[in-house]
């Protein structure tokens, strides 16, 4: 119970089916603020003190339970590795495979639990053969089986979304307030929850460090200077600072950050686009594409729909999966180039509804040919 609305319902629709249910708020962090500012945030006092409030009126016992050290080293410090190395990570992801659906539901099981209920927006859906599958929620708007596309099948199997079936996000609102719950109207949060004020590139300076470099054209020519190349992303316009001006005028982005020799590439907004993708880390959310009867080899390639954030369209793509030596990767080519991509974000891969798998984006192909200058 993460003291929002969300979570409060999701708990009082599983006792109400029956469930014997038990409400825990996990302390995220050794320092958590006492108020949140407006969205920004989560985890602060007064959300555990919002989760005990609606416990109590669902009637069901409360606890706190502290995993701010796991959180620390699986999610803030996996946070600043990845920018450090030049990718971009999505850390409710890794909130998700490593604290709500792996930490709390293994001391959940050794406690005797069967299921970690949350209040996302997602389907469990058993098939013919008894196999359960993860799905999109009903209300595609609000849907949120993006974020949870790194669970495997274990965890699935132990895992509970009562919400997944409500149209909006209004019912639950009202619901909320029909059940008396204070948080009936509070604001959804936002933003990254350890990085409360949104100011991702200053809490990075002062864990990173910064130090000059330079920003190059895709050609290999330099074109201005920055104070770290940890401070941009993939697909970003402003703060470039760029000396020298586009041949054509038109604006640049950033197609490419390269920590180890400190540089930014930038370029064309159309470079953006990318014709393929390629991901490591590679996992299946139920039954993999074998076992689905989807392909009779691991390498055939398959049709399916590639989600690349949580808040983007689906795009019609065919994956496969290729073995590089000893490892695999999932190589995905979209029918239509995906925008801004940037290495560290992860892909989530659907079959109509039913979440595949995912893999953390580890290349890029540009559907734009870097210019012959740049290869020597």
């Amino acid at each position: 119970m993460s003291g929002g609305v969300d979570s409060a319902v999701a708990a009082a629709r599983a006792v109400e089916a029956g469930h014997d249910v038990v409400g825990v708020h996990l302390a995220l962090s050794r320092m958590p603020g006492t108020l949140r500012t407006g969205s920004r945030g989560c985890c602060t006092i007064e959300d555990s003190m919002d989760a005990q409030r609606a416990a109590n009126i669902i009637g069901i016992p409360y606890y706190v339970w502290d995993f701010s050290e796991r959180f620390k080293q699986d999610v803030v410090d996996d946070f600043v590795s990845e920018y450090s190395a030049g990718r971009t990570p999505n850390p409710c992801m890794r909130c998700n495979e490593r604290i709500k659906f792996a930490a709390l539901l293994e001391k959940a099981i050794a406690l005797g639990f069967d299921a970690v209920a949350t209040g996302h927006y997602a389907n469990i859906v058993t098939d013919a053969g008894g196999n359960k599958q993860l799905h999109r929620a009903a209300a595609w708007a609000k849907d949120q089986s993006y974020v949870l596309g790194v669970l495997n099948t274990e965890q699935i199997n132990h895992s509970m979304f009562p919400l997944g079936a409500t149209p909006s996000k209004a019912e639950v609102r009202a619901e909320a307030a029909e059940r008396g719950f204070s948080v009936a109207s509070k604001p959804d949060s936002h933003d990254i929850c350890f990085i409360p004020d949104g100011d991702t590139r200053g809490w990075l300076a002062e864990r990173v460090g910064a130090e000059k470099g330079t920003i190059l054209e895709r050609d290999g020519s330099v074109v201005g200077t920055h104070e770290g190349a940890h401070a941009f992303t993939v697909g970003q316009r402003r703060g470039l600072s760029l000396g020298v001006p586009s041949p054509d005028g038109r604006p640049r982005f950033v197609l490419e950050v390269r920590p180890k020799d400190n540089t930014v590439v930038v370029g064309p907004k159309e470079a953006l686009d990318i014709a393929e993708i390629a991901g490591i880390k590679i996992s299946w959310a139920g039954l993999d594409p074998v076992q689905s009867g989807i392909v009779t080899d691991p390498s055939d390639p398959f049709e399916c729909e590639v989600q690349i954030r949580a808040h983007a369209d689906p795009v019609p793509a065919v994956a496969r999966v290729v073995m590089v030596g000893e490892s695999a990767e999932l190589v995905v080519t979209p029918h239509v180039p995906l925008n801004g991509v940037a290495p560290g974000q992860t892909a989530v891969i659907y079959v109509g509804t039913r979440v595949l798998g995912q893999c953390t984006i580890d290349r890029t192909v540009s559907a734009v040919p870097v210019p012959a200058a740049a290869a020597h």
